[in-house]
């Protein structure tokens, strides 16, 4: 792998995942393509991990700091991908399996507890099965599952690069 130090990783990281935002909300507000519940839990963990990079980046600590953030940002990363995976299996399922839909997350939000509310952002619901777009035979949530391995990798290989 290409040797830069933990400083510059990390704000790579960051510039991903500030990216990945970017291109969510491009597809959300110019595409018009509405973002299921897992898609907003995706985009939340998507934002932790880039928050946690950029404070890497920032703080630009020492070797233990280093691991510190390199463990923390692939522990949200890898949160991330497991969402993205169960997103990708509910697209996959065959159409008699698809949970029913439900109301939509605003709705939600406003007359249902919150355990049922984080429940449907964390298990998803049947519109989180519609593939809407794709690129390569992928559909958005496939993509960012490799988004969040590719960035749990980064992260954790601070663990190993010695620059200083």
């Amino acid at each position: 792998m290409i040797q830069l130090k933990p400083k510059i990783w990390f704000f790579l990281g960051f510039t991903a995942c500030f990216s990945m935002l970017a291109i969510g909300a491009y597809f959300q507000f110019v595409e018009e393509l509405e973002p299921c519940p897992l898609c907003i839990s995706q985009r939340i963990a998507i934002l932790i991990t880039g928050i946690t990079f950029l404070i890497a980046a920032l703080h630009n600590p020492a070797q233990k700091g280093v691991q510190l953030y390199a463990i923390l940002g692939a522990l949200f990363a890898l949160v991330g991908s497991a969402v993205s995976a169960r997103h990708v299996w509910l697209q996959n399922l065959p159409p008699n399996e698809v949970p029913e839909c439900s109301p939509g997350l605003a709705y939600i939000f406003e007359n249902f507890p919150l355990t049922d509310t984080l429940k449907a952002m964390v298990t998803g619901t049947g519109e989180c099965a519609d593939i809407l777009w794709t690129f390569l035979g992928l559909s958005i949530p496939a993509w960012t599952f490799i988004a969040f391995i590719v960035l749990a990798s980064i992260s954790l290989y601070q663990l190993i690069n010695k620059t200083e």
